[in-house]
């Protein structure tokens, strides 16, 4: 047996718990704070149901919008068996997104994944606690309207694009190493 063969076999990957473990689980721990607070404080505080829509900036505006689907409204559930069928979901992935991320081997990788983490833990909670997911930001300009989303959201979009560029930056040869 060659050195590189001993030492691939000696090498374990783990599973639940790898060196950028601590790191992810407190970006996850802090984007659902964000992300539950300040629905939070929309709903029960400022109460957006009866106080809203707010306009804030000419193109901006908080205003509540209950999202039985997923990103975009895509897949909306108007049963309990889809909202658990869709609660599933996003504990599966999350821990297959858990588990990648106990493997990774770079910092920006491990950030991309534990803000995908915490969007999804994010909107999972509401789904449980609501029955839907709480957005409320708009973006519009003109006749020209954005969807209406939360800050699970912007960290679910936020860690695609960086898985996006952390796939890109090494280059295209990377996975032959």
């Amino acid at each position: 047996m060659t050195p590189q063969e001993t030492s691939s076999k000696d090498t374990k990957r783990p599973l639940l718990w790898g060196r950028f473990s601590s790191f992810v689980l407190l970006i996850v721990l802090m984007g659902v704070a964000i992300d539950q607070i300040s629905k939070l404080w929309l709903l029960y505080g400022f109460d957006l149901r009866h106080n809203g829509p707010v306009d804030l900036l000419p193109f901006l505006e908080f205003v509540l919008v209950w999202n039985r689907g997923i990103s975009y409204g895509l897949f909306q559930q108007n049963t309990e068996l889809g909202r658990w069928l869709l609660a599933g979901l996003t504990v599966a992935v999350t821990i297959g997104l858990w588990i990648w991320s106990a493997r990774c081997q770079s910092r920006l990788l491990a950030l991309a994944l534990a803000l995908v983490i915490s969007g999804a833990i994010g909107n999972g909670i509401d789904r449980l606690a609501f029955g839907a997911v709480v957005d409320f930001v708009h973006f519009h300009v003109g006749t020209f309207s954005w969807y209406v989303f939360n800050m699970a959201d912007v960290w679910i979009v936020a860690g695609v694009v960086a898985l996006l560029y952390d796939s890109f930056r090494i280059g295209p040869n990377s996975a032959v190493k």
